[in-house]
């Protein structure tokens, strides 16, 4: 599998930026079983030894919802832009669909960058494939993104938003965000084992990220020529076209999707490239 999964320590054929999708690829297909039991504990462990268990998944994100509600729209009541369709939707709502993303990168990422140090055994005593352990990461908050999901729906239609048919192109909208961030916690998860203070970089980063999206405000609030600066930020694009599929009922800008899914692979590229040929010097440092 072109260097995919080797020994610690051997003597392996370094991965090619050409191969390293394959390689990557196949070690996940390969090593599938391995991949679903990891993804299966990174979900049960997290409400593990609690009284609700999964019911948990539903519980925060629903409780955030209401308190966004009742904080920003009741008490401030703060709306979203100044369109009448957008701002008559509950800006709990409205924020809660950007966090998810947020939370999403965040948890992902924050956690990528120990995976690997959080297992030295799988480095230094066993064959293991340890690109699978960033991904899996990935899938189990991943899990708990459509979770929270499907509370965001079940509180749409109980506020009586409309639920339009758009909201059935959001697959299309996820997955250059998803397949961006697989690249990144590949990313991050080798630069963690080499660069120890990354997490605290990282802790950082991601506030930055949050503020400097469209997640909290409408980016028609900015100068216009600060505008194309959000599009920068990885939030920005998939945050947008979430509300757009989601709450407002109009299709994304393809245009820029279709730019941004250019982007996610080759950042998946990369980062693929990067963790395959880096991995063979994590025994050395740990």
């Amino acid at each position: 599998m072109g260097g995919a999964i080797s020994a610690p320590g051997r003597a392996t054929k370094p991965v090619s930026l050409a191969g390293a999708l394959f390689a990557l690829f196949g070690s996940l297909r390969s090593n599938g079983f391995i991949l679903r039991s990891l993804v299966r504990n990174e979900v049960v462990s997290r409400y593990r030894n609690t009284m609700l268990g999964f019911l948990w998944s539903l519980v925060n994100p629903l409780v955030m919802i209401l308190v966004y509600s009742v904080v920003f729209g009741l008490i401030f009541k703060v709306r979203f832009g100044e369109v009448p369709e957008r701002a008559n939707i509950p800006y709990g709502i409205v924020l809660f669909s950007g966090l998810l993303l947020h939370v999403l990168l965040a948890e992902t990422l924050l956690r990528a960058q120990s995976a690997v140090l959080d297992n030295p055994n799988y480095v230094k005593r066993v064959v293991f494939p340890l690109e699978i352990l960033p991904i899996a990461i990935l899938a189990g908050n991943l899990v708990n993104a459509l979770m929270a999901f499907v509370v965001l729906v079940g509180v749409i239609l109980a506020y009586s938003v409309p639920l339009h048919w758009t909201a059935l192109l959001l697959p299309l909208v996820w997955l250059p965000f998803i397949v961006m961030l697989a690249g990144l916690s590949l990313l991050v998860a080798s630069l963690g084992v080499f660069i120890r203070d990354i997490g605290q970089v990282l802790g950082f980063m991601m506030t930055i990220l949050l503020f400097g999206s469209s997640i909290l405000f409408p980016p028609d609030l900015l100068p216009e020529a600060v505008r194309p600066l959000l599009l920068l930020n990885p939030l920005t694009l998939p945050v947008d076209a979430t509300r757009d599929v989601l709450l407002w009922g109009t299709l994304p800008n393809w245009t820029l999707l279709g730019y941004y899914s250019i982007g996610s692979v080759v950042c998946l590229w990369i980062g693929a490239w990067w963790f395959l040929r880096t991995k063979r010097g994590f025994a050395e440092v740990m």
